[in-house]
């Protein structure tokens, strides 16, 4: 059985519905229905709800999942038995496919490997300080 849409495919209208039937007692109703709730609706969210809208069964079980676990990756991870980048990606295609752009992580540049060896090797830095720097420290 299909899920009721919540907005036309096509153009994201109002849907109304003139056709109602139950299966247990053989009734069908005819007339004007409009999907939703029966209390007063706040237009203002109906952007956010088309967004959400949008994402697959798999990804609203995770980010249901991500909510439960109030965001906490590592029990996130236990939860559903996915690896932490494994995660990351998805709640990254997630984030895309919201309309969001992920933020990448500021991070310093790493001085090159070989560039710290190199000025150990030539006595132009101390072992310490090409210790501290192959961390991603400054010495």
């Amino acid at each position: 059985m299909n899920l009721l849409p919540t907005a036309c495919p096509f153009c994201e209208g109002e849907l109304l519905i003139h056709e109602i039937y139950c299966r247990g007692c053989d009734v069908t109703s005819r007339g004007v229905f409009t999907p939703g709730p029966v209390t007063e609706f706040d237009q203002t969210k109906l952007p956010v709800l088309r967004r959400f809208a949008r994402l697959s069964p798999e990804q609203l079980a995770l980010l249901e999942a991500f909510v439960r676990c109030e965001g906490k990756f590592n029990r996130l991870q236990e939860e559903v038995g996915l690896s932490y980048p494994t995660l990351r990606s998805r709640l990254n295609e997630m984030l895309h496919d919201l309309g969001f752009v992920p933020q990448e992580p500021e991070r310093e540049p790493k001085a090159d490997r070989r560039q710290i060896l190199d000025a150990l090797a030539a006595g132009e830095i101390s072992a310490d300080e090409a210790a501290a720097k192959l961390r991603g420290g400054q010495a």
